[in-house]
């Protein structure tokens, strides 16, 4: 054979094939590895990086290949061939193995380029593991290399995507001081991460450095802040924004007014909406855009009337709708069966010249099949056609799918035809949408054609270079290098893969899982159903009844038996999280054993589900025992490992300090950084304790990750704070000399927070106006202490002109802060201004979450009230939320104080029945 080392110039393609064929053969009688030496082929940093590639839907597979090649003769991996394999082991989210790749690359004194670099930080930073790469960033540092823009970009991106709000603002100066220009789609990200924490003061102060240092133009700057208020919901801050604007006589631009609209409609705000419409409207006359995005609005609240009406006005004003509008309202039309006035939408569309695009020429054709109009179908398709309308792949294989329900195959293979005329590649994921029904029905005579299709397909392919599906995952996967190796952002980093179902189709399998509570009846609707299973659509699915873990986990069973289809590491994971939230640990132990017998990959994600779980119920002891069967398999425990583990072990149920410190210690010494979660868990549970040598300790090795001074001691100052421990935390704060200015920003809020605790507000107030003088306002945080104070020593008054205050200085209240509000309020005898409180947070926001109700369910019970604390534990289960055991007792109990006997029997039926639809046996 001849020597690829020596004739770069070979085309390599037919080689890699072979040796893809036999890494995917499957066959169990001779080894891959004895395959692969009886080939006789020779390597090469191309093939090997190639057939790597080719494997990237099956890395277990490219880990076999890759530890067998480097033991071959004359072969030694490159830096390119490491990367190839560190990029697929973190996109599988394997970071042990990347640990091990890094370190292996290394001892085999393989140098890690840029490439390797980028890798590494956006997939920690993706995966937020923040601490992991803040670590490989300092280590940038400490090599010599000082961080470029791209560096910096990637990481801020991930402290965004993370919620580290501190670190990232921290990180934004930094490349200010340095005069690192970043650029409007990264300085975004950060503004709605702020937005998002409620620190006001900060988006506007980025907003100015990002049109002082980061020459990006005033009006873009200003649609940025005003869409990170309206993502994150701070429609206040929202409107004082427009008018700050309007006062400094910014001219603005039709997009902001968009933006701002969007926003209001988001927030379920529509009548504010239209009335900024009908401003606009007056001014610069009618905007289509607009009333778009307000008609989009009224169809996802399925208001389709209102919709309509907008639509009709929208044009008796002048206005003329844009193409998205009208298939907007087409394919809501469609979808209701409401065709005939669909088609009336498509006619007006192209007699009043709006030109047609793709997506709602698409929406026509289906439209047209789902009616079963299919002759009528093929001539709107043509007359489309005509129109220079070219229909995608997704085009058709919507028609494919579409046709499948209405059982037209012949029609299927007139579009498959179409597909092939256009040289478009008809790849398995095709075929399977139909392939599997025509076997059901025992259509033999069309499946020989199907078959035929295929092979001619497969020739096709393979003379145009698209053998299989593993050289396109190849060609993708080239892409996703290449933009890693000029990656500029967190922008440019790879996209997550297409959907392998349809929303359609999620909805059609969860109303069948909800139409009965007899699984047989359910089992028979789901063998009717056209449906070819995906692992991605049967994780979804699962997500969605995560809350009812019998009927998830039957599903799981039953599918499981289908033809085609096999459970894979995460629709394992899934239904291993699934059993573990239900407390049905018999049944999460059983799926993890039938997980390895089946041959699935269990990761560290997979010990980590479990650990979590039995962490979360107390159940420490099985927990630590886990976690020392992981590291007994050989699976080396991840950052969120760690992080589970040292949790539960802090928390009340279950605590065991003793061993949460040595796993503490363990996790520092592997190499992993916790995050701020895990800190302040651990550190309050220290403070708490009185372990405070144990907290000093932490703090140190924070520092020696990479932590800043500040940001260690405030989470120190934090905790002990909360634990009550004032003097110890003063004391704290005046050890910090040369960076005392900014940890006091850091840690004022706990400090006025630990004052008001002791009953010493003037010394609280004081430190509120001294920081005042210095420029930092009250956070959201303080206005809360202040409020729980002042209703704790009865003055209700003074609480509600901090309350208004708060609001009037444009800090957004919390669910923390009305919850201040309603146990204030409870605690004074006020309960129908409880109730308000609480009614408002259901209506605009923001809504009450697991704590709030408990707080609430615990207040009413204490003052007899009972009866009013069951109507919340219904709430509670309509809104997702399971109520703990801790909230059946607490009603149970005062019902029967109460003499409510009947009533108290009620809630341990609530409970039970929950406990069975979360349980898979009963």
């Amino acid at each position: 054979m001849r020597n690829l080392r020596e004739d770069s110039q070979m085309d390599v393609s037919p080689i890699v094939h072979k040796i893809t064929g036999i890494l995917r053969s499957g066959c169990d009688v001779i080894s891959m590895e004895e395959k692969l030496e009886n080939a006789g082929f020779e390597y090469n940093e191309e093939v090997v990086e190639k057939v790597l590639k080719r494997c990237f839907k099956v890395p277990h597979l490219a880990l076999r290949f890759f530890n067998w090649v480097k033991s071959r003769e004359g072969f030694s991996h490159t830096t390119s061939t490491y990367n190839t394999m560190i990029y697929m082991a973190a996109e599988a989210k394997e970071f042990h193995l990347v640990d091990e790749l890094v370190e292996e690359m290394e001892t085999s004194s393989c140098q890690k380029n840029l490439k390797t670099w980028s890798i590494l930080l956006s997939h920690y930073g993706n995966a937020k593991l923040i601490g992991k790469a803040l670590s490989m960033f300092e280590q940038l540092k400490k090599i010599g290399y000082e961080p470029d823009l791209r560096a910096y970009k990637i990481m801020l991106s991930s402290l965004c995507n993370a919620g580290k709000v501190d670190i990232a603002l921290e990180y934004f100066n930094e490349m200010i001081h340095k005069g690192l220009m970043l650029d409007a789609a990264i300085s975004g990200q950060l503004l709605k991460c702020l937005a998002n924490s409620g620190n006001i003061a900060a988006v506007h102060k980025v907003g100015n450095d990002m049109i002082s240092f980061c020459s990006i133009p005033e009006n873009h700057v200003y649609g940025l802040m005003l869409k990170s208020f309206c993502i994150a919901g701070r429609i206040t801050e929202a409107l004082e924004f427009i008018r700050d604007l309007k006062n400094k006589n910014v001219n603005l631009e039709s997009e902001i007014f968009a933006t701002l609209v969007k926003g209001l409609c988001k927030a379920e705000r529509i009548d504010d909406a239209l009335e900024i419409v009908e401003i606009v409207k007056k001014r610069n006359g009618a905007d289509e855009k607009l009333y778009g995005v307000l008609i989009s609005a009224y169809l996802r609240r399925n208001e389709i009337s209102k919709a309509l009406n907008l639509f009709r006005s929208t044009k008796d004003s002048g206005s003329l709708p844009n193409v998205s509008t009208y298939t907007n309202l087409m394919q809501t039309l469609f979808r209701v069966n409401e065709f005939q006035v669909a088609l009336n939408l498509y006619n007006e569309m192209t007699e009043m010249g709006v030109e047609l695009d793709t997506v709602a020429a698409t929406a026509v054709v289906a439209g047209y099949i789902s009616q079963n109009r299919v002759s009528e179908m093929w001539e709107v398709f043509e007359n489309m056609k005509d129109k220079g309308i070219v229909f995608s792949r997704k085009s058709y294989t919507i028609f494919i799918k579409e046709l499948s329900k209405v059982s037209r195959m012949n029609d299927i293979f007139k579009v498959l035809n179409e597909m092939k005329a256009s040289k478009m590649v008809i790849g398995n994921d095709i075929f399977q949408y139909f392939v599997p029904y025509l076997e059901r029905k025992g259509d033999t005579k069309n499946i020989d054609r199907i078959k035929l299709l295929q092979r001619g397909c497969e020739v096709y392919n393979q003379e145009n270079g698209t053998s299989d599906v593993s050289s396109q995952q190849e060609q993708k996967l080239e892409l996703k290098s290449e933009k890693l190796e000029q990656v500029s952002s967190a922008h440019d980093m790879p996209a997550a893969a297409s959907k392998s179902y349809s929303e359609h189709d999620i909805h059609e399998v969860c109303q069948i899982l909800l139409s009965s509570t007899d699984w047989c009846l359910i089992q028979g609707q789901l063998e009717k159903c056209n449906i070819q299973f995906t692992v991605e659509m049967v994780v979804e699915v699962l997500r969605n009844f995560r809350l009812q873990g019998r009927v998830a986990l039957q599903f799981f069973s039953w599918v499981e038996k289908q033809s085609n289809y096999r459970h894979s590491t995460e629709s394992y994971n899934m239904a291993i999280k699934i059993a573990g939230q239900g407390k049905d640990f018999t049944q999460m132990r059983n799926l993890f054993f039938d997980m390895r017998r089946n041959g699935c990959l269990v990761t560290a994600h997979t010990w980590t589900i479990m650990i979590m779980q039995y962490g979360k119920t107390g159940l420490t002891d099985i927990a630590l025992r886990t976690f020392k069967e992981m590291k007994g398999s050989a699976c080396k425990p991840t950052e969120s490992t760690h992080k589970a583990l040292i949790t539960s072990l802090c928390q009340k149920k279950g605590r065991r300090i003793e061993e949460a410190v040595k796993a503490f210690q363990e996790m520092i010494q592997a190499g992993c950084s916790p995050d701020k979660e895990l800190i302040e868990a651990y550190l309050g549970c220290l403070c708490e304790l009185g372990k405070l040598r144990d907290a000093r300790s932490c703090t140190e090795s924070l520092q020696k990750l990479g932590f800043s001074t500040p940001l260690t001691y405030s989470l120190y100052v934090r905790s002990l704070c909360r634990a009550g421990r004032l003097e110890e935390a003063l004391t704290l704060v005046n050890e910090v000399d040369d960076e005392q200015h900014v940890l006091n920003q850091y840690v004022y809020g706990s400090l006025v927070h630990g004052l008001l605790q002791k009953g010493q507000l003037e010394e609280a107030l004081a430190r509120i106006e001294s920081m005042k003088q210095v420029g930092v306002h009250p956070t959201v945080h303080v206005y809360t202490s202040l409020i729980g104070y002042f209703f704790k020593v009865k003055e209700i008054t003074k609480a509600l002109e901090i309350f208004k205050e708060m609001k009037d200085s444009g800090c957004q209240p919390t669910i923390v802060t009305y919850s201040a509000l309603i146990r204030g309020y409870m605690n004074v005898g006020e309960v129908s201004d409880a109730w308000n409180v609480f009614h408002q947070m259901k209506k605009n926001g923001p809504y009450p979450d697991f704590k709030a109700y408990s707080m609430f369910i615990s207040c009413l019970c204490r003052i007899g009230n009972s009866e009013e604390a069951l109507q919340l534990i219904s709430e509670m289960l309509d809104g997702g939320i399971i109520p703990s055991t801790v909230n059946y007792r607490t009603v149970f109990y005062g019902l029967n104080r109460e003499g409510k006997q009947d009533l108290a029997k009620t809630v341990l039926h609530m409970k039970l029945d929950v406990k069975r639809r979360r349980k898979f046996q009963t």
